[in-house]
């Protein structure tokens, strides 16, 4: 079913869902939304499945025409949803009828937004995933970021009973310019003194403009090797820290290559991920050393907290005026 033209397709978006898995032998990352978080939730507001196809918006917006009648949701960066020029809430789900144009304010805080619809986008299905890899051509619409004038598709659902939704303020997340990230020191954490450890884990890092979906390239203090910083080449997933002959941290992400022969200081948690996908380049990274079973608890913790904003989510009502023949949408909130 056909569901949105792409009149101004933002700066960089694509269809991604939560990856690609079982391939990293033959070359093949995972791809994937980089802010789990974010794209989770914007599917539950839906009721849709969560690995359902979501657009991840990067800095720029697109603009959109409605091509049927739907239901949207709109999480991650602030960069507020606008319908036909009314602005709507971020971290809510709302309705947009045939002919509608949805657009996106600039971008204040953060850096991914993603939009779902109901019964998630169509994308090509390659290897277990409608996953874009811009870089291996798979996945998502045509292998690529969206263009002007493609047309989206979803898959058919039914929304009879779909009720416009909203998370509650204390559950939305602020983003900063600088974030605290948790890692579990290792694999080749010995192949760094104790005070090239210390200062990984007590210094601020820059992320350099040299930075993508394949991993972000920092910018601090040297760390320096006892002897030399590649090994013998073995997986990366995302979450490495890769340390090269520069001394410069890597933070390895989800669109990067499957094996790699730099040392590894340490691995981001997975929980803790969705914080590095909402930085931008000059933004700042500092590292939290944390145990296995702390970061084990953390996991645990951000499935209860995904629970608990689907649970606690309020709903909107959306009531249809008409004013000299045109019809718009006017919301009320319970408080």
């Amino acid at each position: 079913m056909e569901c949105f033209k792409v009149l101004e397709p933002g700066l960089f978006t694509t269809i991604q869902d939560l990856g690609r898995f079982g391939y990293e032998s033959q070359g093949v990352p995972t791809s994937g939304a980089m802010d789990e978080f974010a794209f989770r939730i914007a599917n539950r507001l839906l009721e849709n499945e969560e690995n359902d196809p979501c657009l991840e918006i990067t800095l720029v917006g697109p603009t959109l025409e409605a091509l049927t009648d739907t239901f949207v949701a709109v999480t991650g960066a602030e960069m507020q949803p606008l319908v036909n020029g009314i602005p709507r809430p971020m971290w809510s789900s709302f309705p947009v009828r045939k002919g509608d144009i949805l657009s996106f304010s600039p971008i204040k805080s953060g850096l991914r937004v993603y939009l779902a619809v109901k019964g998630g986008f169509k994308g090509d299905y390659v290897m277990g995933s409608v996953s874009t890899y811009t870089r291996g051509k798979l996945g998502g619409f045509k292998g690529r970021r969206l263009e002007k004038g493609d047309i989206l598709e979803k898959n058919p659902s039914s929304q009879a009973s779909l009720q416009a939704k909203k998370v509650r303020e204390r559950y939305i997340p602020s983003y900063s310019s600088e974030e605290e990230v948790r890692v579990i020191l290792g694999p080749q954490d010995d192949y760094f003194e104790e005070e090239a450890i210390k200062v990984f884990l007590t210094s601020s890092y820059v992320i350099s403009k040299d930075s993508d979906r394949m991993g972000y390239r920092l910018e601090g203090p040297f760390l320096k090797a006892k002897e030399r910083y590649d090994i013998v080449s073995d997986g990366l997933l995302p979450g490495a820290v890769q340390v090269p002959a520069n001394g410069q941290p890597i933070v390895i992400l989800k669109d990067a290559q499957t094996t790699g022969g730099y040392t590894k200081i340490a691995t981001v948690i997975s929980s803790d991920l969705s914080k590095i996908a909402q930085l931008k380049p000059g933004d700042r990274i500092r590292f939290k050393a944390i145990t296995l079973e702390e970061a084990q608890r953390a996991l645990e913790e951000m499935e209860k907290l995904i629970d608990e904003i689907e649970i606690s989510a309020k709903e909107i009502k959306y009531f249809t005026v008409k004013v000299d023949k045109e019809s718009f949408d006017v919301s009320v909130e319970p408080f």
